[in-house]
C-alpha cells in the first residue's frame, strides 16, 4: 500500500472508533443514572447506616459536566471491543506470520489483565475510601463533589489497569532479548522492593489497602513472567 493508501485506511478506522465511541457514550448518557449508583456505591457504603449517599455540587455546571464526563468515559469502556479491532484491522497487513503468532495472545492477554486491574480496584475502592475519609479524624466531615470523587475512581482504576500489564511487558522484553529468565530470577529481592515502591508512588489514593492490594498481584505477575518466558524459550 501506498503512503495515501495507508493514511486512508488510518482514517477509515478511526472514523468507525470514533462512531463506536460516540453510540456508547450515547447509551451511557441515557443509562448514567444507573451507571453513576453503581460509581457512588462505594461511598455509599462507608456511610453510617440512614445517613444518605449523596454527592453535593456548588456550580450550576457541574452536573451536566458530570454527566458528559461519566458517558464519556463509559463510551470509550462500551467500544473498547470495536476500538480494538480497528486497531487490530490496521496493524495485521503489516505484520508477518510470526508476529502475528504472538500478537493475538499479547492483545488478548493484555485487555484480560487490564479488566483484571479495573475489577480488583472496585473491589478495593471501598476499604481505601473508608481509610480516606477517616483517617483525618472524627471532627472532619466529608462533603464530596462528584468531579473529584469521579476523578479518583477512575485514576485508581487506571491505575490499577496498568499495574496489570506488568507481567506482559516482561515477557515481551524476554522474547525480544533484553531480559532472561535467569536475569529476572536473580532479581528477586530487588524487584519485591521496587515493586512496592511503584505501587506506593502509582497508587493516587496513597492509602495501605491499594498499595498491598496492586504490589502482591504485580510480584506473583512477575513469578509468573519467568515461568512463561522458560516456556517461550524451550
Amino acid at each position: 500500500m501506498s503512503l495515501v493508501d495507508h493514511l486512508s485506511e488510518l482514517r477509515r478506522r478511526l472514523v468507525i472508533s470514533a462512531v463506536a465511541i460516540g453510540i456508547g457514550a450515547i447509551i451511557a448518557f441515557v443509562f448514567y443514572d444507573q451507571i453513576l449508583a453503581f460509581l457512588i456505591k462505594p461511598y455509599c457504603d462507608t456511610l453510617p447506616a440512614g445517613r444518605r449517599c449523596t454527592l453535593f455540587i456548588t456550580d450550576p455546571l457541574e452536573g451536566f459536566a458530570t454527566r458528559l464526563k461519566v458517558a464519556t468515559w463509559a463510551g470509550f469502556l462500551l467500544s473498547s471491543p470495536v476500538v480494538l479491532w480497528q486497531f487490530w484491522r490496521f496493524i495485521t497487513p503489516g505484520l508477518n506470520p510470526n508476529e502475528k503468532r504472538y500478537a493475538v495472545p499479547f492483545v488478548g492477554s493484555s485487555v484480560i489483565l487490564f479488566c483484571l486491574g479495573a475489577v480488583l480496584a472496585r473491589l478495593t475502592f471501598p476499604k481505601a475510601l473508608d481509610f480516606l475519609l477517616s483517617v483525618g479524624g472524627n471532627d472532619l466531615e466529608a462533603i464530596l463533589s462528584p468531579s473529584k470523587y469521579l476523578r479518583l475512581v477512575i485514576l485508581v482504576a487506571l491505575a490499577f489497569g496498568v499495574a496489570f500489564l506488568f507481567p506482559v511487558l516482561l515477557v515481551f522484553l524476554q522474547l525480544a532479548g533484553i531480559l532472561t529468565s535467569r536475569k529476572l530470577s536473580s532479581w528477586r529481592r530487588q524487584a519485591l522492593v521496587a515493586i512496592f515502591v511503584i505501587a506506593a508512588v502509582i497508587t493516587p489514593s496513597q492509602d495501605p489497602y491499594s498499595l498491598f492490594a496492586m504490589a502482591v498481584p504485580m510480584y506473583i505477575f512477575y513469578e509468573a513472567s519467568i515461568i512463561i518466558g522458560k516456556l517461550l524459550k524451550k
